[in-house]
C-alpha cells in the first residue's frame, strides 16, 4: 500500500502529469510487490475505458466545441446583456447569466472559461472594469458549467458510484440556481462599494424582448402538455411544439431561444425515456450541428474539422486520465488501502455531518493538485463505502464532491480554469489567483448550503421520480 501511495506522491513532486504518475506508480507497485501479475496493468486500464457511460465524454466535449463555433456564444452574450445589463455592475451580472445559459450546453468549466470567457473579459475591460474583477467573476461563473446539466464530472461520478446520471443532472439544477444567486449578490456588493451603475440604459423594450424569449422557451413544454391533455400522443405533441418553436425562431430571429432549449431537450428527453444520459450527449451534438449548419449557418468545414480535432485531443487526455486512475483505484482497493483509509476515517468519527466536513476539506485539498476526473476516480472507492455506512445519499454526496472539485479548478498549483483565464486575460498566474480569491466566498457559501441542506440537491430528482 505504502509503495503505491509513496510512488505516486514522489512522481507528482517530480512534476510528472497526474495520469503518468498514477500509471507509473501502479506499475512500480505491481513489479515490487509481486502480488499482482503485470498483465493486470493493461487489463485494468483497458477495462477502465470500456464503459458505456464514458461514451458521453467525447460527445459532450464535441457539443461544447461545436457551440463555440456555431455563433451561439455571441447570441447568449447579447441575450444576457438585454436581460441584466442594466443592473448595477451590469457586465458582471451579464457574465454570470451568460455562463448559466452556456452551462446548459457545454458540461465543462474549461469550455465555459475558454468560450464565453474570452468575449466577457474583453467586453468588461472595454467598459472600464479592472482586469482582476473581470477574471474573478469569469472564473467563478465558469464553475457553473459542470453543476448545471449536462455535466461531464457527473457522468464519471455516476459511472464510478453506480448512481443514475439522469438523477445527478436533475440534482445539479437547484444548486446551480443557488450559486447563481450568490454570485449575482457578490457582483451587486462590489457595484455598491465602487459606485458602479449599469452598463446599458434601462430599456423596457430590450428587457421585454429578453423576457419574451424565456416565456417562449417555457411555453414549449406547456404547449406539448396541453396537446397531450387534448388526446394527442406525447411524441406528436412534442414534435408539433418543436416545429412551432423553430418556425417562431426563424421568423423573429430570437437571440438565445435555441440555446435555452438545449438543457430542456436533454433533460426532457431523459425524463420521457427517449434516450439515456449517454445518448443525450449525442442529442446535444446533433442539436449543435443543426444550429451551426442549418439555423445560423455559421459553421464551415474548416471550423467543423478543427472542433473535431480539438475534441479528439481533449477526449484522449480525459480517457488517459480515466484509464490511469482506474488501475490506481483498483490497486488501492486490492491492496486494502481504500479499506484502511475508510476505517481510519470511521474510527475518527461516525457522525455524518462531521464526516461531510472532513470530506469537504479532503476533496478541496485533492482538487488543488489532481485533475477533476482523476480525483473522482480515486476518491469514490475510498469515500463511497463510508457514505453508504453513514446513510448519506450518494446522489447528495456526488454534488458535494463535484462542487468541491470545481472550486479546486480555481486554485494553484493545477487549477485548469486558473491557467486558461490567466492566458486569456494576459495576467500572471499570481495576479489571477489574487483576483479569484474574493469569489471563493459565494462558492463556499453555496458549498456549505449544499452540504448541510441535502434537500437542495435531492428535492428535484425525487419530485421527478429519480431519487430515493
Amino acid at each position: 500500500m505504502w509503495i503505491l501511495i509513496g510512488s505516486f506522491l514522489g512522481l507528482m513532486l517530480l512534476g510528472l502529469p497526474v495520469a503518468v504518475a498514477m500509471a507509473a506508480a501502479s506499475l512500480v507497485y505491481i513489479l515490487v510487490s509481486g502480488s499482482v501479475p503485470d498483465l493486470v496493468l493493461a487489463q485494468r486500464m483497458i477495462a477502465g475505458a470500456e464503459s458505456f457511460p464514458l461514451l458521453a465524454v467525447p460527445f459532450f466535449i464535441l457539443a461544447g466545441n461545436l457551440m463555440n463555433i456555431a455563433g451561439v456564444t455571441g447570441r447568449i452574450y447579447n441575450f444576457a446583456i438585454a436581460l441584466v445589463g442594466w443592473m448595477r455592475g451590469g457586465l458582471g451580472q451579464v457574465n454570470i447569466i451568460g455562463s448559466v445559459v452556456f452551462s446548459g450546453m457545454s458540461g465543462t468549466a474549461i469550455a465555459d472559461a475558454a468560450g464565453l470567457g474570452t468575449i466577457e473579459i474583453k467586453a468588461m475591460k472595454d467598459h472600464g472594469y479592472s482586469t482582476e474583477f473581470s477574471v474573478g467573476v469569469t472564473a467563478a461563473s465558469a464553475t457553473l458549467g459542470p453543476i448545471i446539466p449536462p455535466s461531464l464530472p457527473f457522468v464519471i461520478y455516476g459511472m464510478m458510484a453506480n448512481v443514475s446520471i439522469g438523477a445527478l443532472f436533475l440534482a445539479g439544477v437547484i444548486p446551480g440556481v443557488l450559486m447563481t444567486i450568490f454570485m449575482m449578490a457578490t457582483v451587486a456588493i462590489h457595484a455598491r462599494r465602487h459606485n458602479w451603475g449599469g452598463d446599458m440604459a434601462f430599456d423596457w423594450r430590450r428587457l421585454g424582448a429578453a423576457s419574451v424569449e424565456i416565456v417562449v422557451v417555457l411555453c414549449f413544454p406547456l404547449a406539448a402538455w396541453l396537446m397531450t391533455q387534448a388526446g394527442v400522443s406525447v411524441n406528436w405533441a412534442i414534435a408539433i411544439a418543436l416545429l412551432a418553436l423553430l418556425a417562431a425562431d426563424w421568423y423573429f430571429d430570437f437571440s438565445a431561444v435555441m440555446a435555452l432549449m438545449t438543457p430542456m431537450i436533454l433533460i426532457g428527453g431523459m425524463t420521457l425515456g427517449w434516450f439515456t444520459p449517454t445518448e443525450a450527449a449525442v442529442a446535444a451534438v446533433l442539436w449543435s450541428l443543426f444550429l451551426g449548419l442549418v439555423r445560423y449557418r455559421s459553421m464551415t468545414l474548416r471550423s467543423l474539422a478543427k472542433a473535431t480535432l480539438d475534441t479528439v485531443e481533449t477526449t484522449a487526455s480525459v480517457l488517459f486520465i480515466v484509464t490511469a486512475a482506474s488501475i490506481f483505484a483498483w490497486l488501492l482497493t486490492a491492496s486494502q488501502a481504500a479499506q484502511i483509509m475508510s476505517d481510519a476515517i470511521l474510527g475518527f468519527t461516525d457522525n455524518k455531518w462531521v464526516f461531510l466536513l472532513l470530506a469537504n476539506l479532503l476533496i478541496l485539498f485533492v482538487g488543488c493538485f489532481i485533475d477533476t476526473i482523476a480525483a473522482i476516480t480515486i476518491l469514490v472507492p475510498i469515500l463511497l463505502p463510508i457514505v453508504l455506512k453513514l446513510g448519506i445519499d450518494p446522489l447528495h454526496f456526488g454534488l458535494v464532491m463535484v462542487l468541491n472539485l470545481m472550486i479546486g479548478l480555481l486554485h494553484p498549483p493545477l487549477g485548469m480554469v486558473l491557467f486558461v483565464l490567466a492566458r486569456v486575460a494576459k495576467l500572471s498566474v499570481e495576479r489571477t489567483t489574487m483576483a479569484i480569491l474574493p469569489w471563493l466566498v459565494p462558492l463556499f457559501a453555496a458549498l456549505i448550503a449544499v452540504t448541510y441542506v441535502p434537500e437542495i440537491t435531492l428535492w428535484l430528482p425525487r419530485a421527478m421520480g429519480l431519487g430515493r
